[in-house]
């Protein structure tokens, strides 16, 4: 990697952040403003903060972990994105491995999910929300990725990342999906890996099928 953390290919959108691939040093360095970031955009009760927070580092400890971020030169953070590596014991890989096996079978959920890297978040600031940031940053995320399959869980709603991750590529493999603990309905999408924008993966369908 460059000095600096920077991308080889740093990318800039028409307001000028600059795409960074934070590793886990500097990605735990710059939690507070991570979660700044994410409180913006989400707006949790706060009381939920402190356990998103402790989320975030355990999240800094899984395999092949993964952030990359836009950065404002005079405003700091404007967006950030994030995954690793999906395996057993992992609260979601589990959860959404056996809603798979519900939709489609034992063999659907682990061709989906034998060799997966799993989008935790995807987050920009609502000031620089519209200007392209999410559609450069997940790209970037996935690229380059030794994983088959990109999966990531979003509100069963037909929201702008929902239409955003449509647009690169992700489809629904299950919806009205209900996490425990969690009220709204959620959607789990796939893609096969590497990302072909505009080309969905039928929902019904199987990886390399």
């Amino acid at each position: 990697m460059p000095p600096g953390g920077r991308l080889a290919y740093a990318t800039r959108v028409r307001s000028g952040p600059e795409l960074q691939d934070f590793g886990k040093a500097r990605f735990l360095a710059e939690l507070d403003a991570l979660i700044d970031v994410y409180a913006a955009a989400m707006r949790p009760p706060p009381q939920q903060m402190p356990g998103r927070r402790a989320i975030m580092e355990r999240h800094a400890s899984f395999p092949s972990f993964r952030c990359v971020a836009m950065t404002q030169p005079q405003s700091g953070i404007a967006g950030f994105a994030y995954g690793f590596h999906g395996t057993d014991g992992q609260w979601w890989h589990d959860l959404v491995r056996s809603a798979l096996a519900k939709a489609g079978g034992r063999d659907y959920a682990r061709q989906w999910m034998a060799e997966s890297f799993e989008v935790a978040e995807v987050h920009v600031h609502p000031d620089y929300q519209g200007r392209g940031i999410g559609r450069a940053m997940v790209p970037a995320l996935l690229h380059p990725r030794l994983e088959r399959t990109a999966l990531l869980s979003t509100q069963d709603t037909e929201s702008r990342a929902r239409r955003l991750y449509r647009g690169l590529g992700f489809a629904d493999l299950v919806t009205g999906y209900r996490f425990p603990g969690t009220d709204p309905p959620y959607a789990v999408m796939g893609t096969v890996l590497p990302l072909q924008p505009s080309l969905r993966v039928a929902g019904a369908g199987q990886p390399g099928g």
